[in-house]
Parts: C-alpha cells; sequence; structure tokens
C-alpha cells in the first residue's frame, strides 16, 4: 500500500493539506510534479505566467527533495500518461491531492480514470473554509460583501478591539479615494533577476512553436517576478515597510508609466500558494500596531478588506455558484472582444496604456482592471465570455476561480446583481478624475458627441438607454437614470448613432 501526492502548480507550500496529511511519512511517500503542454495552451496565457508558475513548481518541488521527499518531476503532453508512469514505478494504491480551487481542473482528475484510488484533502489555501463560506452564506437574504468583512473582522479577530473595529469604524473607504494631482513621489517595487532555473524556463518558452499565439501578444522579458517562498516573503515585507502606510489614499489612482503605484503586487504570489492570506493579515496588522503614532489606519484598513473582505468573498462565491455562472450574461451583450485588448493599439490612452503595462508584466492594479478594462467592455456591450477568457489569459494572477466573480460577476453585472448592488459603469468624467490618461488622449473627456467625443462617454449613455427597463429596478441607479432621461431625444439619438458607428469600425473576431 503506497500513498503517493500529486502536487498542483497553485499548491506551492509545505503547508498544503496533501502534503501535511503524509508529513511523518515524507521518506516513504512519493510526490509528483506535472508541467502539461496541454494545459497550457488551453488559453494563449501570458508567457510570464507560464514562467512564474512552472519555475515556482521546479523550485518547490527542489526543495521538497532537499527536505528529503523523493520528488518526480515530469513534462508531458498532458497529464494522463506522466501519472501513469509514475504510478506503475512506485505502485501506488491512493493517490492524495489538495482540493483544487479551479472547478474545472477538479472535473479533470475524476475524469483520468487512474489504476488508484484518489483522495482529494480540503483545500486550506484561504481564511475561511469552504464549509464555513456555505454556512454563512445559507444563512443570508442576500450575499453583501461589506456583511461578510465585518463577519471575518468578528471572526478571525482582525484590527477588532473586543467586538468592535479598531478606530469605530469597520470601512475607511472614503478616504482612500484621492486624485492623483500635484507631485507624487512613488516607491520602488522589489523585483527579483531569474536565476538559472527561471532561466531555463524562460529559454524553453521563447523557443517552443507551442506557445506563438501567446509570443505574438505577451512579452517574456525583463521576467522580474519572484519564484520561491523566499522572495514571495521577501515582497511582502518591502510592501510592509515601504509601501503600506501610504498604501490607502492613491489606491485607486492611476498614473502613466507607473505599473504598481503603492500596491502590494502580492497577488500572484498569494495565488499560486507562496503567500498563505493569514500570515499576510498578521503581518501587516503587527505592522500597524508597530507604528500606530505614525500610520494613518486607513491604509491598512483599505489592505485588510482587500484580502479578508474582496479575495476570501470572490472565492467563496465561485465555490457557492453552479458550474453555469459562468455563461451568465444578463445584459445579453454580444459583441466580440475588440482587438485593441491583445495588441493595445488604440486612440483611447487609457485602454492602450493599461494594456501595454499587462503585455509588459501581466499584471495591473484593481482599478485598471475594473474601471478601464471591465468598464469598458461592461458599456460598449461586449461578451463577458469572451472578455473572462481574455483576463484569465492575460493576467500572471488569473485563475478560473477568482477571474470568473470579478470579471462575470463584479465587471461585467452579467449575474444580474447576486454579487454588486449596481453596474460599475462610468464615463470618462471617472478616468479623468482618477488618472492622467485623459491629459494625453486624442479624445475629450467632457464630451459625450461630437469628433471628439470620447467612446467611454457615448458609450455610457448608450448603455444607460439600451438598458433602461432593467436598470430602473437597480435602487443604487436612481441618480443616473434621472441624468438620462435630462438628454435630449435628439442628442441621445446621435449618441446611440456613435455607439453604433464605433462597433461598425471596430469590428473583431
Amino acid at each position: 500500500m503506497t500513498t503517493g501526492i500529486w502536487v498542483l502548480g497553485d499548491q506551492l507550500w509545505t503547508g498544503q493539506s496533501a502534503i501535511q496529511s503524509c508529513a511523518t511519512q515524507y521518506q516513504k511517500t512519493p510526490v509528483i510534479f506535472i508541467e502539461s503542454l496541454q494545459h497550457a495552451q488551453e488559453l494563449p496565457y501570458h508567457l510570464q505566467k507560464l514562467v512564474l508558475v512552472w519555475s515556482a513548481m521546479r523550485h518547490f518541488a527542489q526543495q521538497l527533495r532537499e527536505f528529503g521527499w523523493s520528488v518526480t518531476y515530469k513534462q508531458g503532453e498532458d497529464f494522463k500518461a506522466p501519472l501513469l508512469d509514475w504510478i506503475k514505478q512506485y505502485q501506488i494504491t491512493e493517490l492524495r491531492v489538495m482540493t483544487p480551487t479551479d472547478r474545472p481542473f477538479a472535473q479533470l482528475i475524476q475524469q483520468l480514470d487512474l489504476p488508484c484510488s484518489v483522495t482529494f484533502t480540503p483545500n486550506n489555501r484561504f481564511i475561511w473554509s469552504d464549509e464555513e463560506f456555505y454556512q454563512w452564506a445559507i444563512s443570508r437574504k442576500r450575499l453583501i460583501m461589506e456583511d461578510f468583512y465585518r463577519e471575518g473582522r468578528r471572526r478571525f479577530k482582525i484590527l477588532m478591539v473586543n467586538n468592535q473595529p479598531l478606530g469605530g469604524r469597520w470601512n475607511f473607504d472614503r478616504e482612500n479615494r484621492k486624485t492623483p494631482k500635484g507631485k507624487l513621489t512613488m516607491p520602488e517595487a522589489l523585483w527579483f533577476a531569474p536565476d538559472e532555473i527561471t532561466q531555463d524556463v524562460i529559454n524553453w518558452v521563447k523557443q517552443s512553436s507551442a506557445f506563438k499565439n501567446s509570443q505574438d501578444y505577451w512579452q517574456i522579458e525583463p521576467f522580474r517576478w519572484g519564484v520561491t517562498r523566499q522572495q514571495a516573503l521577501e515582497v511582502l515585507d518591502f510592501f510592509v515597510e515601504t509601501r503600506l502606510s501610504n498604501f490607502g489614499p492613491y489606491q485607486d489612482a492611476m498614473l502613466t508609466q507607473e505599473q504598481t503605484m503603492w500596491h502590494a503586487i502580492l497577488s500572484p504570489y498569494l495565488n499560486i500558494g507562496l503567500l498563505h492570506p493569514q500570515e499576510v493579515l498578521e503581518k501587516v496588522e503587527q505592522a500597524y500596531y508597530n507604528h500606530q503614532s505614525e500610520w494613518a489606519l486607513s491604509s491598512i484598513e483599505g489592505f485588510v478588506r482587500q484580502i479578508l473582505g474582496w479575495r476570501e468573498y470572490m472565492h467563496g462565491i465561485y465555490i457557492l455558484m453552479d458550474k453555469n455562472y459562468s455563461e451568465r450574461n444578463w445584459f445579453n451583450h454580444t459583441h466580440h472582444l475588440p482587438t485593441f485588448y491583445w495588441t493595445g493599439e488604440t486612440k483611447l490612452n487609457c485602454l492602450h496604456q493599461v494594456v501595454t503595462q499587462v503585455k509588459e508584466i501581466g499584471y495591473a492594479h484593481h482599478i485598471q482592471r475594473l474601471m478601464v478594462l471591465n468598464n469598458f467592455a461592461l458599456i460598449a456591450g461586449i461578451s463577458p465570455q469572451e472578455l473572462e477568457d481574455w483576463f484569465h489569459a492575460a493576467f500572471i494572477d488569473a485563475y478560473d476561480w477568482v477571474m470568473q466573480t470579478n470579471v462575470i460577476g463584479m465587471g461585467q453585472f452579467a449575474d444580474g446583481g447576486l454579487m454588486a448592488s449596481k453596474p460599475y459603469a462610468a464615463s470618462a468624467n471617472y478616468i479623468n478624475r482618477m488618472s492622467d490618461y485623459c491629459k494625453h488622449c486624442v479624445y475629450d473627456p467632457h464630451a459625450r458627441t461630437g469628433d471628439k467625443a470620447c467612446p467611454f462617454n457615448f458609450f455610457y449613455w448608450d448603455f444607460l438607454a439600451r438598458h433602461y427597463d432593467k436598470l430602473k429596478n437597480q435602487h443604487r441607479m436612481g441618480q443616473m437614470l434621472r441624468n438620462l432621461e435630462r438628454i435630449s431625444p435628439k442628442e441621445l439619438q446621435e449618441i446611440r448613432q456613435m455607439a453604433s458607428q464605433w462597433h461598425a469600425a471596430n469590428k473583431s473576431s
């Protein structure tokens, strides 16, 4: 009777449950890692994501070997052939895998028809367990993130005094929306030079014809991401020491050539297991208590809300929803995704800047994702499914669990309001206020008709008009619809004609 462990590419730490379940028998427990070429070609994934995952896998496999585990590392066309060879070689009778976070991957494993039993150990990558979230959700009349966030603060005693929030308020969001005016001094980011293992992966991906589509879209070098737990911990420490105290005020701001601002850029490491969200929160909370007289609570609370609120909530909604959630399309949006999402070649400077940044490093912060990339697709009536596929392919931290909820739910309101209390639709006014992109754009952020009208403007009003009957029942849309009603029929007709003409001139497949 031999138990073996299959370590997946987003479960790369020794505390994961499958490894822990055999920790006392580690010298007798074979472990396998597999790089599947077929799996890596399901979408034209960002080249830097392929490098990150495969290099991190190779580094973690090496670490387990140093700890004394018997580790097999395989490359293959698919997962099944290497698994079958390994199972036969080590006479595996039970295969243990930590339950995959992504639903399609769990189904893939179940369909492999392996000659041994398969045991899924509990997924312990999140602060809330799946069962804890389910029990919270079934007792609720509404699934609002703010409610969930407050419960998480209470339950895990984060920034709490007895049963009350530190500072007397749960949410300091109002203090965290400063516009990027005046001269701002940006903090440095912590990047790393590729070591030999990472460079080998880079060279292999660059030379492989399997990734030709990805090579057409994404840059692979310079590759500067961390690939080990030690490096991920260094990024966490660096964020706490140099960025956290000023994270809050400008967390929604966007500036040309500033790729990370004050953001932590921890999501790639959290999403492959090099960091655990619990240790991130503990580090941040302790740092605040050490500097309480100097640091604004609003910055720390804003960051905690992203990890304990947004991230945990997105995962919880994902496990709660059925497998058809990804197909929801409440507005029935069917336009194809514009080609410039892949090329970055567009006169819309905000989209050009953000897409170019994504092409270079596979990353954009949450407002760039929500209020530029998602917002444009929403108001322009782009297929939510095409947009989600793009997000999944483009971002270095993208996985099924996080992109379904963020794009289908929050960004596109395609679930009809299950997650968000209103669509995140906005005109150019928001982008002009929160960035410097409009200063260098051929379009006028104040014009909604005419030759210089910004497409964000005419699409925004066209969106409200197209979906008036559906939106009038959304209680937070009242003011916006009243503003729509003030537009003359003649101007509204011109707005809608401009939207139609834009689509005709920007057909994409």
